[in-house]
This record gives structure tokens, C-alpha cells and sequence, in this order.
């Protein structure tokens, strides 16, 4: 990341920065950021690229307000329709309550590139915080959270690089307790289900460490299926039938999130496979909406209501000060349910 000369982090990135590092007045860069005036391609492109490279936002807040911040803050979370989520915003908005600042919600849809647009969009606004969910950004997705001079929290993750807070859990140790608790309870045949794993950072280290333990076992997966889309009931149940009829020695089932996992445990109560006997079947996040299953599913809560608590209260009590570096890694339990046979 390009640093403008003599720039303290604590301050907020000017006109003037990028004058300097672009090698233009400020009139030009005024000029080409406001998409105003006659300049050249070749200068409107230098222009951008240093504003990008360094994580300059532009300031929407106009005239006296020119110098302030609003009572708003920034919460980018990658899905509404995931059930996750939602409890994390109750954490947050709950948190907030009594204090004068108010959460905005953007989602990316897990696409990085949306995520870089809409943290532009909010930080444009000079919030008086950012809460983000997730750890991996673009380039200049983290340079403009680097730059942006407020209490900056990224959640859900605390396995990777942190821009200024976190708050989460170690998601690689939660896969790799999960594979300790199946190997434990006698399962060796073993396959891993994912939705969204291209862009599902915290899937992916879950999947890493579940590995990794089976590894130290002496055991490899024997199976994996992955879909690109959303989550849902009618997907776990065509990815476990595809995998038990490819692999139907498979003794137990491990899915990246309860939903798949929910829609695995019908289709096998369907088939009238014996549950946990036969085969066995784990997911992650422990949503009590599906409590109602015929089986309770195993899982592990990730934490979610406490996350967004604990970030809302970082950004609460950090308002006005100076950045932090402040890193709560939260533990998650494991909720055996009657999914995985008792030891």
C-alpha cells in the first residue's frame, strides 16, 4: 500500500495526499474524483489509482459539517439470508441502544469486489466506526479501512491479519476440535460438505483444521462436495444423496453450516439409515431454529449474539479515540446433540 509522505494513520487521507503521490494539484484530483472538468485519460487514470492505492475516500459530508463525523456505524456483513447473521446484528443494535450511534447494514454477498464498493460508500459518509465481517478484503478494501481514522472492527474470524480490532473465534481450532470429537466416537469414513466455499473464508480454515486433526489421526476425508450457491434444506439433501451414492461406505457427515447439515439428517432418516449408529452427522453454527429436527443435530455455536456485542462495545467505547489493536477470541462449545454416538 502506497503511503502519502509523512502521513500519520490517525489522520484522515486529504486531497492533498493524493496530490502529492499522484504528482497533480488538488484542483485536478478535486476535478477527476467529482468527475468534473476537462482532464486527460492518462491523468484521470494516475489519479485514481494513488486514491485507491493509498485508501482515500472521499468526504460526502458537506459544508459546516465538513469536519465531523455522524452518529452512524458502518456494519458489512456478506448475507441477510443466512440466519447467522441476523443474531450478530441483534448484538450489535442491542449494544447501541443507549448510545447515540446507529448501525447502517451493507451486504456484499460474499463478493469481495462488492464488499470494496460499499465499504467506499460507507466510509464516504465518515461514520464513527466500521464493523465488518471477515478478515480477507481486497488491497484496497483494507486500505481504506487502514486509513479511515475510526475504531475499526472486523468479526466473526480471529485466524489472519486484523486491521486495527477483532472480535471472534479461531475457526481453524473449531474444525479441528470437531474432528477430534468424531475420531474420538469411533467414525473413520469420513466426508465434508460445503456451500459458498470459493469466497467462505471461515469455512475454508474450519475444513483446514478439521483436516489437520484427522491427519494426526492417522485418517484423510474420503469424501468431499462442495456447491457454490446459498444454503438451504433442499441442498443438503441433494449433496448427502450424492455423496452416500458415490461413497456409500461413508460413516459420517461433516457440513460447513447447520442448514446443509439439517437437510443431510432428513434425507438420511428418509432413507432409514440408523443415526448416529450407521452413519453420523455434524454441522457448524448451532441455530436454534432448527431445533425442531427429529434429531437435534451436532454443532458448535459460533459465538454470533456475544460477537456483535463485543464489537458494538469496541466501537462504543473507542468513539473519538485512538485506534487499538485489540484482538477477543471468543470459544465456542460443541453441542454433541444425537448426532454423534455417545463415547
Amino acid at each position: 500500500m502506497i503511503k502519502p509522505p509523512n502521513h500519520d494513520s490517525k489522520r484522515m487521507l486529504t486531497l492533498r495526499d493524493v496530490s502529492e503521490v499522484s504528482g497533480v494539484s488538488e484542483m485536478t484530483v478535486s476535478r477527476v474524483l467529482r468527475n468534473r472538468g476537462d482532464v486527460s485519460q492518462a491523468t484521470r487514470e494516475r489519479v485514481l489509482e494513488s486514491a485507491r492505492s493509498l485508501g482515500y475516500v472521499p468526504n460526502k459530508i458537506a459544508g459546516a459539517l465538513a469536519s465531523q463525523r455522524v452518529n452512524l456505524v458502518g456494519v458489512i456483513i456478506p448475507s441477510l439470508s443466512n440466519m447467522v447473521f441476523p443474531e450478530v446484528l441483534a448484538g450489535i443494535s442491542g449494544t447501541l441502544e443507549d448510545t447515540s450511534l446507529q448501525p447502517v447494514i451493507g451486504v456484499t454477498n460474499y463478493s469481495p469486489e462488492r464488499e470494496e464498493t460499499v465499504i467506499y460508500e460507507m466510509l464516504s459518509w465518515r461514520p464513527s466506526g466500521m464493523i465488518v465481517a471477515g478478515l480477507e478484503h481486497t488491497d484496497a478494501a483494507r486500505a481504506m479501512l487502514a486509513q479511515a481514522g475510526i475504531p475499526v472492527v472486523e468479526i466473526m474470524d480471529i485466524d489472519g491479519e486484523v486491521v486495527d480490532n477483532a472480535v471472534g473465534i479461531s475457526h481453524r481450532r473449531a474444525g479441528w476440535q470437531m474432528a477430534e470429537a468424531i475420531v474420538a466416537a469411533g467414525y473413520m469414513r469420513i466426508a465434508f460438505l460445503g456451500t459458498m466455499m470459493l469466497h467462505d473464508h471461515r469455512a475454508k480454515k474450519r475444513l483446514q483444521g478439521f483436516e489437520e486433526a484427522l491427519a494426526k489421526a492417522g485418517l484423510a476425508l474420503e469424501d468431499k462436495e462442495f456447491y457454490s450457491g446459498g444454503s438451504d434444506l433442499l441442498k443438503g439433501r441433494e449433496m448427502t444423496e450424492t455423496v452416500l451414492k458415490r461413497s456409500p461406505n461413508i460413516d459420517f457427515l461433516y457440513y460447513s453450516n447447520d442448514m446443509i447439515g439439517a437437510g443431510g439428517l432428513l434425507y438420511c432418516l428418509a432413507q432409514g439409515l440408523e443415526v448416529p449408529g450407521k452413519i453420523g452427522l455434524a454441522g457448524f453454527n448451532g441455530v436454534e431454529l432448527l431445533q425442531g429436527l427429529p434429531r437435534r443435530l451436532a454443532t458448535m455455536d459460533a459465538c454470533r449474539l456475544e460477537i456483535g456485542r463485543r464489537a458494538a462495545e469496541i466501537i462504543a467505547g473507542k468513539h473519538d479515540a485512538t485506534i487499538g489493536a485489540e484482538v477477543i477470541e471468543l470459544f465456542p462449545m460443541l453441542e454433541p446433540g444425537d448426532t454423534i454416538r455417545k463415547v
